[in-house]
Formats: structure tokens, sequence, C-alpha cells
């Protein structure tokens, strides 16, 4: 019976000369669309196929014309038992996505878990920080595994780690559970640094901390996992998060489904994509210290920078004289406040470069520089390139 399923397919695809593939990956998160992004790069580099792709969240029921569908190949993400149950039954080939594993016997493409907690751990310590977090949601498994993992590695060099557990069911909008967020920040050693299972997990947190007037990254510093840009900077704080590498896993599920249409099985069964990396937002820009004058004094930078505001204003805001303040800053930062204040403007001029389209004098003003040309000479001098050279590049490359 399998064989002249088998037969009927390649006759289908004789004649038509082009695979149909069904994909069962939601629609409803950046992760999962760069998934999607990946599986069109390797059609786009190898050749055609037909796509069937509707629109879905995490955890959908399977779809009813999935159980009558006569196509040639699934990659699924398979979050549940019931679109287990029914890919179980698949008369195509299969390749899964999530780390699950509901079906154990299907090739699966899955995320180091593992190096992405090395990554978070590295990152933190590069900072300076003493005192660690882990807050995930319980429910999904590779949340589990990359708690574990962190902890296992904070373990290695001597250094324990705080949980966050909540009385009520974490949905990552929950009022209630923000509200035990905030208390259970509170409770922490500061300053701390808090890794969040993914970025909506991340975001949840920077929120708690606004509630409970937290100050982020300087008593707080959060880093999430799958760099979902819109979740990222929409933030209360921009995110910095690990890049998981979803694109790379879409382009060798791909990879794998084609071999499995032509005939072929996969060695090995499992498939681990390693992460790209961190990128580095305002969340964790900071240096973990205990000074509590410095801290006010970089809060301060953080939240008027770009506002005209001098060396004299930020010593005021910090409680100390000019001069204990600049030598504190270049012991600590090894950079003066004037260089902080410099750092953050360009840096929010960067932000507005990239992600608007408005004229260069106007985000001169709005990053807090006093003129055009005084933004473009000191812009070149921190990046190495004028504003309107930089837009362009960078944009090219997105």
């Amino acid at each position: 019976m399998a064989a002249r399923n088998s037969a009927n397919r390649d006759k289908k695809r004789e004649r038509s000369g082009v695979p149909r593939v069904a994909l069962l990956i939601e629609t409803s998160n950046g992760y999962a669309r760069s998934i999607l992004h990946g599986v069109e790069d390797y059609i786009r580099s190898h050749h055609p196929w037909h796509i069937f792709l509707a629109e879905r969240r995490r955890g959908d029921a399977p779809p009813k014309w999935l159980n009558d569908w006569d196509g040639d190949g699934i990659i699924a993400r398979i979050e549940n038992k019931a679109i287990a149950q029914v890919l179980e039954k698949a008369r195509q080939p299969v390749v899964d996505l999530s780390s699950y594993r509901f079906l154990p016997q299907l090739p699966a493409v899955i995320t180091d878990g593992k190096a992405i907690s090395e990554l978070a751990v590295t990152h933190f310590l590069n900072r300076g920080f003493e005192h660690f977090a882990y807050c995930g949601v319980p429910r999904f498994p590779w949340s589990r595994q990359r708690g574990e993992y962190f902890v296992h590695a904070l373990e290695a060099r001597g250094l324990p780690c705080h949980h966050f557990h909540s009385a009520h069911h974490a949905t990552d909008d929950s009022e209630n559970e923000t509200d035990d967020l905030a208390e259970w920040l509170m409770s922490l050693p500061k300053p701390v640094a808090v890794f969040a299972c993914y970025d909506a997990r991340g975001r949840q947190i920077l929120d708690a901390c606004h509630r409970a007037s937290l100050s982020v990254p300087e008593e707080v510093a959060v880093l999430g996992v799958d760099n979902d840009e819109l979740l990222c900077e929409l933030s209360p704080q921009p995110l910095s998060s690990i890049d998981p590498n979803p694109r790379r896993c879409g382009w060798v599920a791909a990879e794998i489904l084609d071999q499995m249409m032509s005939g072929k099985m996969p060695s090995p069964l499992t498939h681990v994509v390693s992460p790209i990396g961190i990128s580095t937002r305002q969340s964790t820009d900071v240096f973990a210290i205990e000074d509590v004058n410095l801290v006010k004094a970089l809060r301060f930078i953080r939240e008027h920078a770009c506002r005209g505001i001098s060396v004299d204003d930020v010593a005021r805001s910090s409680g100390l004289a000019r001069r204990t303040m600049e030598a504190r800053f270049k012991k600590m930062l090894e950079r003066s406040p004037h260089e902080e204040i410099l750092r953050i403007q360009v840096n929010r001029a960067q932000r507005l470069l990239l992600h608007t389209n408005l004229a260069v004098a106007v985000i001169a003003e709005r990053a807090g520089f006093e003129n055009p040309e005084y933004f473009s000479v000191a812009f070149k001098r921190v990046t190495g390139m004028p504003p309107a050279t930089f837009r362009r590049k960078r944009g090219e490359m997105k």
C-alpha cells in the first residue's frame, strides 16, 4: 500500500514537475516566520515547490484538510498530540521542527539549547554580573531545558541561580503574573542578570521592572531568545536577544524533506542548529556595578542624554562632585560621563537611521545634538562612517 502511494506521488510529480509541500508552521510569531524564510531560501536556491500554507497560531489543532491531503511532503511544528496523531498516519514524508518530539521516529531539526544557554552565561559574565536568575514558562519543554542548561553552566563556575515561580498561569501577558514578576524581581540581589526563555517572556519581565520602578539595565539586565525584532524594539527598553538561527532551521528542514521526497533517508535523524549570536540592545547594555551613585548617574544619562544635558547635570543627579563622579566613571566603565552621553546619543541616532525615514537633520535634533554638522562629525568618530553611509550600508544588510 505504501509503495503504491509512493508510486502515485512520483507519477504526479513527473506530470507537474513540481512537488507539493504543506507547511504546518504558525505565522503568528517572528521565530516561526524566520523558519518560513529559511524554507523559502532553500526553494529559491534549488527548485520550485508548490507550497500549501494557511495562517496558524502556535499549538492550533490540525487543519481538516490534512487527513485527505495528497501532496508530496510536510514540514511541521508538531506542538500538540492532536497534530501528532494525524501526522503519524501521513502518507507523505514529514520533517518535524518542534522540540516536543511527539513523534521521535521522524527526522527533526531543533535549535541548540545548551549553546543558547552558554551564550547567555558568557554574555552576562562579560558584563561583570555576579547575581543571576532564570525566568521560563514551565509548560514548554524547551524552556525547562534552557533553564537547566543555564543553571548547569553557572554551577560549573560556582555560581547560583534564582528561579521565578508564579502562582498564576503563565500567559506572557497576565496582569497578575506580571505583578508576581515585579515582586520577585524586587526580592533579588542587585544588580542581577535575568535570562528569559524567549522574547515574549523577556518583554514581560521588562514590564514588571517598570511596575517595580527598577532601573534597566543598571539594576536588572534582561536577555531574551529568538531575536524577534518587533518584540525586542517594542519593549519598554529595547530587549537584547539571542538569535537561535531559525532561518537555518527552515533551510535544513527543507533540505531533509527534499532528500526524503527523492527516496533518501536523512542521517542523523535529529539535526541540531547552532545559534548565531546575540543582538545587544539596551536591556543588557551595561557593566554590572554596585555603586549606587554611579547607577543614578547612568540612569539619568539613559533617560536624558538626547535632551541636551551636560556633565554638570549628570553630577547633580548622582549626588557626587563632578570630579569624583568622573573618576568613578573612568575606574568602573573606562569612559568619561561625556563619552557615555555621546554613546547613548549615537545609539539613538543609529536606531532612527535604520528604522525611520527621517532626514539626518531631524535625527540629529532628536538625538540631542545642537546641529547636524556636529552630529555628522561625532557620529563618524564613533561608528567610522557618516550617518547617510551608515543608513545605506546597514539597510542593505537587513
